[in-house]
């Protein structure tokens, strides 16, 4: 039997709910406020917590933190949109004003319940099925498994923990963050981990598609609508019909879909093109950017309501200049995919590709580093994968200034401007062309370039611009 905490300052309501819970074989307990629940009960230990918003002392939104995980229903006489979307935002599963029906309560608490015990069975069978295949060898645990994102920086866990709570509600989502920063896994984490994972989930490019057949392919059409409709088609909304609509680059969708579009969120029905009916339909709706759609709204080039209906949860993605370590882990997955399509088990990144790696920008993201190390896989003919074959070239100016020092080894020698004991008012370049001319004589240039962290390619070019020649006897005439 499903235990539920209620938290109600007010005796009537809460005594007239808890006898409404009772009779439909509900276990429950109650408390007047937050400091109450947390003296008499283990708070993590219900199944469910329906609290009031507005509580004496800690608002009722504090039980959020204080469950642990567990759903929080918010009720409150304060009914308004702005309150909803704070308490969702903080985590809350729902929200529901006062005075509620009883039937409508009934139908939350279920629902509530029935998703939560769904989600549940949804993760241990991802669990054991990942366990499964890969012989429980996947590395550490980030405790991101279900959502199927690589990285464990902070700003990541930080978006783990919204996908996590907003996943469960039918909250419009928008997704912000550059091309390439894997908005869509994003999406697909939202739905997997919702009531409708087991419905479809559409994914539209809305930059992909011509304007002139963008309506007609998100809405449907009825024969004859236009030259060369030849039958009735129905369109990608309706397929998602009690699923997710995915509308990738939504700031693309031109100002007369968008207005089709807001009818979908405000009234929950489309008419495809022709039609003068119109049709109920279920869909949730996750969009995402790279552009800035409230700077779009102020001057006309996006609907201003569309924009706020989108932006009740948004979810901001960290580019992977800006996630440290992870990019490592990244390409070490990307290597593992494309060795085991290249039928090689041997390949690894050389110290000079893990380097290139971590100070590369990546303007292109986690797009571009895909395709980076799937480049160096086909063209790899030893097991070790260099930066050059990555194709990347690191600019010193990518590099900490102290990192860049700390390449360089001591240098031999009485000078106080050696690349081991440089002096302050020494440049990146100055110790750049400093490095070079004391050790070439030694050297090779794929050994300067390693030293540096830069490819060969990136040595040869900065030796054009510096001036710096290149030695033609000794060990620096490397063939």
């Amino acid at each position: 039997m499903p235990h539920i905490l209620i938290v109600e300052d007010e005796t009537i309501i809460r005594s007239a709910l808890r006898r409404l819970l009772e009779r439909n074989q509900y276990q429950v307990s109650e408390a007047g406020s937050v400091q109450e629940a947390q003296e008499r009960f283990s708070i993590p230990s219900f199944d469910l917590i329906v609290s009031d918003l507005r509580l004496p002392g800690a608002p009722g939104t504090e039980l959020i933190k204080l469950g642990q995980g567990k759903p929080v229903l918010i009720m409150t006489s304060y009914a308004s949109l702005r309150s909803a979307v704070d308490s969702m935002k903080m985590g809350a599963v729902d929200y529901i004003a006062k005075p509620f029906d009883h039937d409508e309560m009934l139908q939350a608490v279920s629902r509530i319940l029935r998703d939560r015990q769904t989600l549940q069975s949804m993760q241990a069978e991802r669990a054991a099925t990942a366990k499964t295949a890969t012989g429980d060898k996947s590395g550490p645990d980030n405790s991101n498994g279900e959502i199927g994102i690589i990285g464990s920086c902070p700003p990541m866990q930080d978006m783990y923990s919204k996908i996590r709570k907003v996943a469960p509600t039918d909250s419009n989502v928008l997704i912000q963050g550059e091309s390439g920063t894997g908005k869509e896994l994003v999406a697909r984490a939202l739905h997997n981990l919702s009531r409708r994972a087991k419905a479809p989930m559409i994914s539209v490019n809305c930059a992909a598609i011509p304007e002139s057949l963008i309506e007609s392919e998100l809405f449907g059409h009825e024969k004859g609508a236009f030259t060369g409709a030849s039958a009735g088609r129905a369109g990608l909304v309706e397929a998602a019909d009690g699923g997710t609509l995915f509308l990738d680059e939504i700031g693309e969708l031109p100002l007369e879909a968008q207005a089709r579009l807001l009818r979908v969120l405000q009234e929950g029905e489309i008419r495809r093109v022709g039609s003068v009916q119109s049709q109920k339909v279920d869909v949730r709706l996750i969009a995402a950017t790279h552009r800035d759609l409230k700077s779009l709204a102020k001057v006309g080039q996006f609907r201003e309501d569309l924009y706020y209906r989108l932006h009740v949860i948004a979810l901001k993605l960290p580019a992977l200049r800006e996630r440290g370590s992870d990019v490592n882990e990244i390409a070490n997955a990307f290597l593992a995919r494309q060795s085991l399509k290249a039928g090689r088990s041997d390949l690894r990144f050389a110290p000079d590709a893990e380097q290139a790696i971590r100070h590369y920008s990546w303007p292109g993201n986690v797009r571009e580093l895909e395709n980076a190390v799937e480049r160096a896989v086909i063209l790899c003919e030893s097991p070790d994968i260099s930066a050059e074959l990555l194709g990347i070239d690191i600019e010193l100016s990518d590099l900490d200034v102290n990192e860049f020092i700390g390449l360089a080894p001591q240098a031999s020698g009485s000078s106080s401007s050696t690349a081991g004991e440089p002096t302050e008012d020494l440049s990146l370049e100055d110790y750049f062309q400093h490095f070079v001319l004391e050790h070439q004589d030694h050297m090779t240039e794929t050994e300067l370039a390693r030293k540096l962290g830069v490819s060969r390619k990136c040595l040869w070019e900065r030796r054009q611009r510096l001036g710096i020649p290149r030695r033609k006897t000794g060990v620096a005439s490397e063939t």
